[in-house]
């Protein structure tokens, strides 16, 4: 049996384990075409569709194949709640035992699109987990779309879930605070050194109490901008790791664990810079609508939470020995992946195909 067959075959089976109704029709047919899609994009490492179409099993032409492949992105049936949507309730019902650390963030993709994305913090690894893509060059989303995104997040997790947002500059608006803080979540957000905050009884710009290099300091119970949001905390940080001071804003009550909580946002590769540098350049896809990319990020964000897996059990397994290096370990959790994906399908093991995280220890 070819790898492109086996490793079909086992995306396959792992697509349908989460169905608590075996999909029949027109359903069982489309789950069978995103297995074709995860599978053509590990195997080529792109999301471009004639590289995808030249891995996928079948003994069709690759033109017959690339069609194929594309009436499923274009169909306006294939949905995010039926194809992403029960692998990311299993996958934060799995790891609510430990604080969520959620991350929002933005980039472009496709041809001349944007996306917002929502995603979990994992292992330094952004986790995606809910986006939305729109037409236009890089730039910020409106605010009520940040708050769009976080409230089909809230649908989402589990009772009693405890969680932390983490933000660049483009979050800190009133809006996604006040919604944050009435969830009852925690968040960190940066903010911009010319912000200006109301404190011990005067306005100013935060840029003008800048922090000394390897300093960190706070001012407690500030209003926020003109629109006097809080009280918050606002944190001066100039951490040892960075070219210049950081401004942050926190609804959470301690300098330190906000800063904890922070640098994993820094130290972070998300699911864009993976994709960009070593993963399957969904920014190359050369798709310009919006609706299309986005059903194209569901085969591919499936794909990266596989490969996130492999990488985990890697380590967890003792795979780790077997593919790399006994002494230090310098790739990539994803690199780890697809090193240990090649390793099964060389050796002709059994191939593991989740679309889950262990939970491991938090970093």
């Amino acid at each position: 049996m070819s790898d492109n067959l086996r490793r079909y075959r086992a995306i396959d089976e792992a697509l349908m384990q989460l169905h608590l109704v075996e999909p029949k029709g027109r359903l069982r047919q489309s789950i069978q075409v995103l297995a074709m899609f995860i599978n053509g994009i590990v195997a080529s490492k792109s999301t471009h569709m004639r590289e995808v179409a030249k891995k996928t099993p079948g003994k069709a032409k690759v033109t017959s194949r690339e069609k194929r492949l594309s009436r499923w992105y274009q169909n306006e049936q294939v949905s995010y709640e039926w194809h992403m949507l029960p692998f990311v309730e299993n996958l934060l019902a799995h790891l609510s035992s430990q604080t969520l650390v959620i991350a929002i963030d933005g980039s472009e993709v496709g041809r001349n699109c944007v996306t917002l994305m929502v995603s979990l913090i994992y292992q330094k690894r952004a986790i995606p987990l809910l986006w939305m893509v729109r037409t236009g060059n890089k730039g910020h989303f409106a605010a009520e779309m940040h708050v769009e995104l976080l409230k089909e997040l809230q649908d989402l997790l589990p009772d009693n879930a405890s969680l932390v947002l983490l933000g660049d500059g483009e979050f800190d608006g009133i809006e996604l605070q006040t919604f944050v803080s009435g969830a009852g979540w925690e968040y960190v957000c940066r903010t911009a050194k010319n912000t200006q905050v109301y404190h011990d009884g005067m306005w100013m710009s935060l840029d003008d109490c800048e922090p000394w290099p390897d300093s960190c300091s706070a001012l407690h119970d500030v209003l926020f901008t003109r629109q006097a949001y809080g009280p918050v905390m606002v944190i001066l940080w100039w951490d040892r790791e960075c070219k210049e001071p950081i401004y942050l804003v926190t609804n959470l009550p301690l300098v330190e664990e906000a800063c904890r909580f922070y640098r994993k946002r820094m130290r972070i590769e998300t699911f864009f810079s993976d994709q960009k540098s070593r993963g399957f350049h969904l920014h190359k896809s050369h798709i310009s609508d919006p609706q299309r990319l986005h059903r194209l990020m569901i085969a591919a964000c499936l794909a990266y939470i596989w490969i996130i897996y492999l990488g985990v059990i890697a380590f967890e397994d003792g795979w780790k020995n077997q593919i790399h290096r006994t002494d230090r370990c310098d790739i990539s959790l994803f690199q780890l992946g697809l090193d240990l994906l090649d390793y099964f399908l060389n050796q002709e093991l059994t191939l593991l195909v989740e679309f889950r995280l262990p939970v491991c220890p938090p970093s």
